[in-house]
């Protein structure tokens, strides 16, 4: 494989900041003992013909110990590494003019703990490339493990032509976050322009499977040993229409003004029984008769719970609710938020969400796409607009809990209601966190009533009774588009969610199958 970025050491160095010490040594190089940057840069050519050198390299990166650099930036306020930056280039055109061919010489001084005192490292080559003062960024590398938190790897400009990437920077131009396949080789992303697809090529050709994934935008490589790991890099084309990943950093929003959140008492109720509920008052619920029958026959309908709907926290920010964390286990259930969970996924009070896994936490864009393993397929839905003053995104649930829906029985569903405790997989202290750090006692206080509504199962499809006039209720179609919030839904006249729609009430969005 060509050697596409150099590495060399410049050792028993006198004074780091001495350009012409660095860049050849005083009388006849031939009897020098020890190469210096000037010897590297003539036997390194970029281009040559038969042995006569036609082309130089021109961009060299030098890395100096830290403490020098530390110190001349206290003393000087790095005039010397600037110094040093300029004398070398200007040393570097004048002895090799002739071999530049029109391009421009950069040099680029940096510190770094990994060099000793008296040594300078030097790194140039095909993959080196130092970008133009003010120039702009064309892609941005990102490198991932469980395609849920992504690390930066590195910038590509328009006129950076070779970009090599790989387990540290001894090995190629950048390091990538998470390499597990050694230092034999890389990933060489050549870039002809930016009006070519960048290609992105592994060296050696078989050292890495190397797949691109359409749907999710990304590379996915995989060692060739059965078992091995897998990386997945992402280059974005910056600019571009956004895809599943990272979102860009931004302030926390100013919350919407809206009703204050309160928690709204019952009467002869304790606290564990209250509601939060971004609204003034809440009348009290109408009786209501539930039929909680015991025996279940054989159901060909059934209530699937296919997503959670993550709240907007602020706009419960006067109760103290601080963060909404929901874990996804090795069978992608829903289940309380712990260490050994394959992926997390939080809301805070600044209405961010964030995916946690075991690399770190990163706030993520609504909607992504994730697969933490392979095999497992995530995905967070945008909210339909109409919805998004409540909602900051919909989690599909690839395994949520199922309820039979028996035809001809009528059931209640609301945070007060035993019977489908099931399909409520939030009602539990772990979820939910306040700014004291305490947990509530269930995350269905915030927005589900104790009984918000009831249903019946028909042929025609899912017959809805709105029991509390502050429940909202909206009926999402079968792809989670908004089709209308559910106003108007009595006993005389119920709504009709017809097979495979769906319902949304507090955090739970349940479809009706047939």
């Amino acid at each position: 494989m060509p050697v596409y970025v150099q590495h060399e050491i410049l050792a028993k160095v006198g004074d780091v900041f001495n350009a012409e010490a660095l860049w050849q040594a005083p009388g006849l190089s031939l009897f020098s003992r020890r190469p210096l940057l000037r010897d590297l840069l003539e036997r390194s050519p970029r281009e040559q013909r038969g042995r006569a050198a036609t082309r130089c390299f021109s961009h060299v990166t030098l890395m100096l110990p830290q403490d020098e650099v530390d110190d001349d930036r206290h003393l000087t306020r790095g005039a010397r590494v600037r110094d040093l930056a300029t004398s070398l280039a200007a040393l570097h055109q004048k002895d090799f003019g002739d071999l530049l061919k029109g391009d421009e010489v950069r040099y680029h001084v940096v510190g770094t703990d990994a060099v000793a005192p008296g040594e300078v490292k030097v790194k140039f080559g095909h993959a080196v490339y130092l970008p133009a003062p003010g120039e702009q960024v064309l892609y941005a590398v990102t490198a991932s493990t469980d395609s849920a938190i992504w690390q930066p790897v590195c910038a590509v400009y328009p006129n950076q032509r070779l970009t090599l990437v790989g387990e540290d920077e001894a090995s190629a131009t950048f390091a990538v976050p998470g390499w597990s396949f050694g230092s034999e080789g890389g990933i060489l992303l050549i870039n002809d322009g930016p009006d070519a697809p960048i290609e992105v090529q592994v060296r050696p050709k078989d050292l890495l499977d190397c797949q691109y994934d359409a749907a999710n935008g990304y590379y996915v490589l995989r060692a060739r040993e059965a078992g091995g790991q897998r990386l997945l890099l992402k280059v974005s084309r910056m600019g571009a229409p956004a895809r599943p990943g990272p979102a860009p950093a931004r302030a926390p929003s100013a919350p919407p003004a809206r009703t204050p959140a309160v928690w709204k008492p019952r009467a002869a109720v304790d606290d564990s029984e209250m509601t939060a509920m971004p609204l003034a008052a809440v009348p009290a619920a109408p009786p209501v008769t539930e039929n909680d029958a015991t025996y279940a026959p054989v159901a060909r309908h059934r209530i699937t719970l296919a997503a959670l709907a993550l709240p907007r926290l602020s706009r419960y920010r006067d109760t103290g609710a601080q963060a909404l964390e929901i874990g996804l286990g090795a069978s992608l259930a829903p289940a309380a938020p712990t260490k050994e969970s394959l992926i997390r996924f939080a809301v805070d009070d600044a209405d961010e969400v964030h995916a946690i896994t075991a690399a770190g936490r990163q706030r993520v864009s609504v909607p992504s796409r994730f697969a933490p393993v392979d095999g497992a397929s995530i995905q967070l839905h945008a909210v339909p607009p109409q919805m998004a003053d409540r909602y900051a995104a919909l989690l599909a649930v690839p395994q949520g809990p199922v309820q039979p829906a028996a035809a001809g029985t009528r059931l209640v569903f609301g945070r007060g209601m035993p019977a489908l405790a099931a399909l409520r997989v939030l009602d539990a202290p772990a979820f939910l966190r306040h700014l004291d750090g305490s947990l509530a006692a269930s995350a269905d206080r915030l927005g589900l009533s104790r009984n918000a509504f009831s249903w019946e199962a028909t042929g025609e499809g899912l017959r809805i009774v709105r029991l509390a006039e502050t429940q909202a209720l909206f009926h999402l179609d079968a792809e989670l588009g908004l089709v209308a919030q559910v106003e108007t839904a009595t006993q005389e006249q119920p709504y009709l969610i017809p097979p495979g729609h769906h319902l949304v009430a507090g955090h739970y969005v349940l479809r009706f199958d047939a």
